[in-house]
């Protein structure tokens, strides 16, 4: 059975969120405490243990733009090859609420991992200290969870800004309802429910 592209671009956007997510669950959970200070003359050396948080951060990082990508081309793909201009999907009030929602949360998701990767970064890269009382940072707890979180709202809003989207394009083209407008009762539901009124 062939999937729909309204489906597939769905599948894709919780995919790719949810797997942004999982890096930056696992990157938080292996990020380590501190590094080991190791005393020189005048100069402290920090020693970080060897573990994958700075490429699952930055995995993390690359997967939630693709999601934002695929969030963005739900809203705007012509759907069955019908195209609606972006006054005619934003007459609803919703979709635009929820797309500026989507896109604040999908920006601040992607901001606090970058800050979270690129300051592990720089702790390891710049890991010689003129401060013998340093004791070996690295990012701050809860940066990394906290953007994996965020990346999972933002998926999520994106799927509720496709579902609105293709209501806003339903309205704009004024596609009939398959199923009839309500209150509609049709003759052939009753057809074997029929009386026919007796004469006295």
């Amino acid at each position: 059975m062939a999937v729909s592209r309204t489906a597939q671009i769905s599948l894709a956007v919780a995919f790719f969120g949810v797997v942004a997510f999982i890096l930056g669950v696992i990157a938080e959970n292996k990020k380590p405490a501190s590094g080991t200070p190791i005393v020189g003359q005048d100069v402290v050396i920090c020693k970080y243990p060897a573990d994958p948080t700075i490429a699952l951060g930055s995995l993390s990082v690359i997967f939630l733009f693709i999601c934002v990508i695929l969030g963005l081309v739900s809203v705007f793909h012509p759907y069955n090859g019908k195209s609606v201009p972006t006054e005619g999907l934003f007459r609803s009030t919703t979709l635009a609420v929820f797309f500026v929602v989507a896109m604040g949360v999908s920006l601040l998701a992607e901001a606090m991992m970058m800050w979270a990767t690129i300051t592990e970064g720089l702790h390891r890269s710049r890991n010689v200290h003129h401060n013998l009382r340093t004791d070996c940072p690295t990012a701050k707890t809860g940066l990394f969870g906290g953007a994996a979180f965020l990346a999972l709202d933002a998926s999520l809003f994106w799927l509720i800004c496709q579902m609105l989207t293709l209501n806003a394009r339903a309205d704009y083209l004024e596609e009939d309802d398959p199923k009839g407008d309500y209150g509609q009762v049709l003759a052939a539901d009753y057809g074997g429910n029929e009386t026919t009124p007796s004469k006295v």
